[in-house]
């Protein structure tokens, strides 16, 4: 089955958050698998992230999936937000270790009453209740890991201790997410790795992510939006061509589906989503 996924992150303003729910409002009809919503780096957004959470829950027709990082948490703390999504309702949990705040790249450093490792939080979360646990997956390896061998290791111990499925960070290269695959599979890991696709329409935006992120941004990607950057209309195009195809082509190679950021504005997201699949079902007007 292939799946079809939106991520979203808790607004801070009033502003914020009307055109969050007007970009859910827009994506709802095409029924998504499910709906992501982003935790901030360590944990800064905790409480807007559960209560934008049990709010989709409670006011669309939509599934959420909460994300939750060890990261600046006790494993209290983390007890403690898990209960409150699971008084919610809310049983699905991507689990993530987390960046430190305020430098991404920084010293990552545990709670001194924390976790260390993004498998013991998927532990965590199994001792918990029963969910739906989601993990990361780095198709150009995580930026703290040494070598690609020590970060699938990393990736088998997620999934030995009970993640059903993975989402990958962002990337641009189609080649790289199936290596990983590959050596996943190699190693004896078969849950579905998720791509998340990325629409970049916006130069300067996206080159600093990639920067956070280590992933490597084509140059010809770069250079085309980096000469259209006065004209968004123009860089709005360049970018869903570009992710359009790379969507396409990773459905093609046997993705299990696919995984858009939205940074709250479902435009993109939906252009590219209506590239790759049918329309959404109208909506019904009415007895005959």
């Amino acid at each position: 089955m292939t799946t079809f996924s939106f991520e979203f992150y808790p607004p801070a303003t009033p502003a914020g958050r009307r055109g969050l729910w007007a970009a859910i409002r827009r994506i709802e009809p095409w029924r998504p698998d499910f709906i992501s919503v982003t935790y901030g780096a360590g944990g800064t957004s905790r409480d807007r992230t559960v209560e934008l959470t049990r709010a989709v829950a409670a006011h669309t027709t939509l599934r959420p999936v909460a994300h939750l990082t060890a990261v600046g948490h006790s494993v209290a703390e983390l007890r403690q937000t898990v209960g409150a999504l699971a008084d919610a309702g809310i049983r699905d949990v991507l689990a993530l270790r987390g960046d430190p705040p305020g430098d991404p790249r920084g010293p990552w450093c545990p709670h001194p009453q924390g976790l260390t490792y993004a498998c013991q939080l998927v532990e965590l979360l199994r001792s918990l209740g029963r969910f739906r646990i989601g993990v990361a997956a780095f198709p150009e390896m995580h930026p703290r890991s040494p070598d690609f061998d020590s970060d699938i290791r990393h990736f088998v111990a997620k999934c030995n201790a009970g993640a059903h499925y993975a989402i990958t960070q962002m990337f641009f290269h189609v080649e790289d997410y199936l290596r990983l695959r590959d050596r996943a599979e190699a190693a004896g890991c078969r849950i579905p790795i998720i791509p998340e696709i990325m629409p970049a329409t916006d130069h300067r935006q996206i080159a600093r992510f990639a920067q956070l992120s280590s992933a490597a941004f084509p140059d010809g990607l770069a250079n085309r939006l980096y000469a259209a950057r006065h004209d968004r209309a123009d860089s709005h195009a360049i970018g869903v061509e570009y992710a359009t195809a790379m969507a396409a082509r990773l459905l093609a190679e046997g993705a299990p589906g696919l995984h858009y950021i939205t940074l709250n504005n479902s435009t993109a997201a939906l252009d590219i989503h209506t590239a790759v699949t049918a329309p959404p079902a109208p909506r019904a007007t009415g007895a005959a």
